[in-house]
């Protein structure tokens, strides 16, 4: 691979402006193509985007010059589509979650093993200015050594807002799934991998009506648990609470903290690039706003594909890897399987935490 790397995309839905978008600021990577099983939506993102080449999914998988292929599709079809785009021996990089199983998620790890070539998955927020300067303050003992975290996503549900919001409430979505993704990978970026878990789960309501255009008056059947509450304990001996939620009208929680045994970081929104990054010490009658020492304080989706490129010219591991999106995927389930069962649940996945970005590296751009 040499870079620009060419990224093939297939999946044209609301999140592939963002990628599409953010590629043009990346020099690692260059968005060569689009595929979409509807044939006009990724006509209008060629269109919309510049892009030349309009292809079916088969025949993006299959290009010989396509590099990496993104997979934005739906969470139900991420399993199908990586796994035909590393049979074809395609290093993928994923929307979150890496699949909808933890078995799926299993099986495509292996696959690209067996094909040595790379998997990446989303999210890669952690990436950005916020989260890449809250690793560097606690490495350096900001708030001295991690005691526990708690993680806060309060919401009425996609239903209020999304335009097509049904597959937040099948298999793959749901308030732990599709959000908490952000929160328990921001985790182990912070913190490094869980060792068990527990948890409570429920589905408030059987059926939801769309309340957002153009499906206003929908109704879409619940085939999720939308109140998700878990207890992490962590390999390094923290412990971590989060509750991820479609059924609150209204919250005055905060999203992310971690505390020390000599103060607290107060974290930004998993769900974004930068800030406020704020700390409280022992002693501190106040909260301090800290300085963000990265870059990428906006949105910036695509940066964990421009560093997987970079980081495999250099032999390195990258950041958003397979590994670590499979570990989070079992933490994710085995909450659930928590509250099925009654009990804690090991995890049997582990992962390493992935190496801060250098001060002052943009994630995927190196100083020359």
């Amino acid at each position: 691979m040499k870079l620009p790397a060419r990224i093939g995309l297939i999946g044209c839905g609301i999140i592939s402006s963002r990628y599409l978008e953010v590629a043009q600021e990346l020099p690692e990577i260059e968005i060569v193509a689009c595929a979409d099983m509807i044939r006009a939506a990724a006509e209008t993102q060629a269109r919309n985007y510049g892009l030349d080449r309009v292809l079916s999914p088969a025949e993006l998988i299959a290009a010989p010059d396509i590099d990496i292929v993104l997979n934005l599709t739906p969470p139900a079809a991420h399993y199908s589509v990586s796994k035909a785009a590393l049979e074809a021996s395609k290093a993928t990089y994923s929307e979150k979650p890496l699949a909808v199983t933890y078995q799926e998620g299993e099986r495509l790890l292996a696959l690209a093993k067996e094909k040595n070539v790379r998997i990446g998955c989303a999210p890669d927020t952690f990436l950005g200015a916020g989260f890449q300067s809250a690793r560097r303050y606690l490495d350096e003992g900001i708030i001295g050594a991690p005691v526990a975290a708690t993680a806060f996503l309060m919401s009425r549900g996609h239903e209020h807002w999304h335009a097509n919001p049904a597959f937040y409430y099948k298999p793959g979505g749901g308030p732990m799934f599709d959000m908490g993704v952000y929160y328990l990978t921001a985790f182990v970026h912070l913190l490094g991998p869980v060792r068990r878990v527990t948890g409570s789960a429920r589905a408030t309501w059987a059926k939801r009506t769309i309340e957002s255009e153009p499906r206003r008056g929908e109704v879409i059947e619940v085939e999720v648990p939308t109140h998700v509450a878990g207890v992490l304990d962590f390999a390094s001996g923290a412990i971590g609470a989060i509750i991820t939620t479609f059924d609150t009208q209204a919250s005055m929680l905060p999203r992310m903290e971690l505390y020390g045994t000599t103060g607290t970081l107060s974290l930004p929104d998993p769900n974004t690039f930068g800030g406020p990054l704020q700390v409280r010490s022992a002693g501190d009658e106040a909260w301090q706003e800290l300085p963000l020492r990265f870059g990428h304080a906006d949105r910036s989706r695509g940066i964990g594909p421009a560093d997987m490129a970079m980081s495999t010219l250099e032999g390195a591991p990258h950041r958003a890897n397979g590994d670590m999106a499979l570990h989070v995927l079992e933490i994710m389930e085995a909450i659930h399987v928590a509250s099925d069962t009654g009990r804690h649940v090991k995890l049997s996945s582990q992962c390493e935490r992935p190496q801060p970005l250098p001060e002052g590296v943009y994630a995927g751009v190196r100083p020359d």
